[in-house]
Parts: structure tokens; sequence; C-alpha cells
């Protein structure tokens, strides 16, 4: 572990949110090394950390886990006007946390971690780690003109905002984006007239929706993990995350969303071919209430 500010130390500890973590700090219930601990403090690799007098630690094992979000749910551990987060589809690990975020009414691949440094690899933006989506649009197919658009960049509110590919499908379009701004794909798509009606997530790098139904989740397999830390170029964990045996009458269901198969150049698409069977024996039920 590299320094790490406390309140996100306290957090992915899983004792609390970093909000609440701020709470506790200043209320002076956390040390480091037996002094009192305040806004701002960093914790170093081999610090004690105590809350209340209770030794904090981090979890020893990370763990990957791959979630079909469902329209609907929110990506956040606090708010209070939230009806449903996604944590509810996920079983409780000390210090889950989204590796980024997709807004409320997006579905598709949203993936959790334990590990903040595998984290901070996927969602920096220097990193460009792709990530795949399909569109369905309210003035159906998208044009070629409107994807070579796409990929020379549109001009939204906060910047430019380039598509790395862009190419037309039935009612829309697939694309891919390395960057994760708030909204961003459905404001490109309306800057260049086709306003989006459905959203999905199919990859994030080498990691694939695959044929997980909405609510359903799975844990990564050691090779996918392995794939994952050897692209953000970190030392690969000593222990892979457990694997999970599916409940008894448990059979996996094809996806409702389209194939994502051939969607992907080959110098993205490197390495994620040999997953498919490994999948369905790591594929959990985790489906939702349909309103």
């Amino acid at each position: 572990m590299v320094g790490m500010r406390l309140q996100q130390f306290l957090a992915r500890a899983g004792v609390t949110s970093r909000r609440k973590a701020e709470d506790l700090i200043r209320a002076g219930r956390v040390t480091i090394n037996q002094q009192v601990a305040t806004i701002g403090a960093v914790v170093q690799p081999g610090d004690i950390v105590r809350l209340d007098g209770e030794r904090v630690r981090m979890p020893q094992k990370n763990v990957v886990i791959a979630l079909h979000k469902p329209k609907g749910y929110t990506t956040t551990h606090e708010d209070e006007h939230a009806e449903k987060i996604v944590y509810e589809l996920v079983p409780k690990h000390p210090g889950l946390h989204t590796v980024g975020r997709l807004d409320k009414d997006t579905e598709g691949l949203l993936l959790l971690t334990t590990d903040g440094h595998l984290t901070q690899y996927l969602t920096h933006p220097r990193n460009q780690v792709p990530k795949l989506y399909r569109a369905w649009c309210k003035n159906g197919k998208v044009s070629k003109k409107a994807c070579q658009q796409l990929v020379q960049g549109v001009m939204l509110g906060d910047g430019l905002a380039q598509a790395l590919e862009a190419y037309p499908v039935k009612d829309g379009v697939k694309l891919v984006l390395t960057e994760g701004r708030k909204r961003e794909v459905r404001r490109m798509l309306g800057k260049v007239g086709y306003p989006v009606e459905r959203l999905v997530r199919l990859a994030v790098g080498p990691i694939e929706l695959g044929e997980l139904e909405a609510g359903e989740w799975r844990y990564l397999t050691p090779d996918e993990i392995k794939l994952l830390y050897t692209s953000a170029q970190l030392p690969r964990p000593q222990s892979p995350a457990q694997k999970i045996t599916p409940k008894a009458g448990t059979r996996p269901q094809k996806s409702t969303v389209e194939s994502n198969s051939g969607r992907l150049s080959t110098r993205q698409r490197q390495g994620t071919d040999k997953r498919v069977a490994d999948r369905q024996a790591h594929t959990r039920a985790g489906r939702t209430n349909k309103a």
C-alpha cells in the first residue's frame, strides 16, 4: 500500500463512507500511531490506525465483481434520495466500491472492487482504458457522418469529447470511449442529433458484460483478474478472488442485450477471448424485482 488519505483508508477498510469518516476524524476518534489524526492525514505503509482504540485493517484479499447494473439504480453509497443502490445487488465486502460510475438511467457492466490501486488505474484519464457502449437512439440508426463527428470530436460544455471508435448499428450506434465524464455518451449523441433512448455498457477494458442478466453479478475469474492487473501494470494478486459455486438449479441465462462480439479492434480486445466457459461456471443470480 502506498500513502492513502485517512478518510479513504477508513472507507476502503469498510468502516464507513468517506464523508462519515471525516466526521469521525473531526471528533478525534481516530489515531495514527497513537497520535490523534486530523483531516488531510495520510496513512503510510506500516502505520497503525485505530478507531475508538480498535485497530482498523485493510482487507487482506481483494475481490473484483462484475455486475449487470439495471436501469434505476444509483452507484453511490450515500444518496438519501436514491430509491435503489447497486450495493443491494452484490455481496458485502469491506471496502467494496464501484470502479467509476454509471448514471441512474444507464445499464450494463459495472465493476466493483476492494482494490483502490486497480480502481485508480482503470478510472484515470491518462490510462485510456476503453469502454464500449451500445446506444439506442430516438432518431434510429446513427449515420456514418455522425459517427465520424463523434470520432473527430464534439464540443460539450466541459470541453471536447471524442470517441475512439463509433459505427452505426440497428436503431443506434456502438462507440468506444476512454473517458468517463458525467453523462458523456448521452451528451455527445444529443449534440450530433441522436438523443439516447437506452444506453448499455458492454465492456470495460478486457472485461465484457457477456451473459449476465440485469441484476446478476459474478466474481471475476482468476485469469480475468490477472489480465486486469497486467493491463494496469500492477503486481498480480497472490490470492485470486474466490470462486463461487452456483446455487442448485441455477443456470446461466442468455443475455437480453445483443451480442457484443467483434466490437473492439484487435489491439483493444487482446486477451479477451478465453473466458466464456469460466464465466458460465462463476455466474450467480442476483435478480431484481421488475417494477
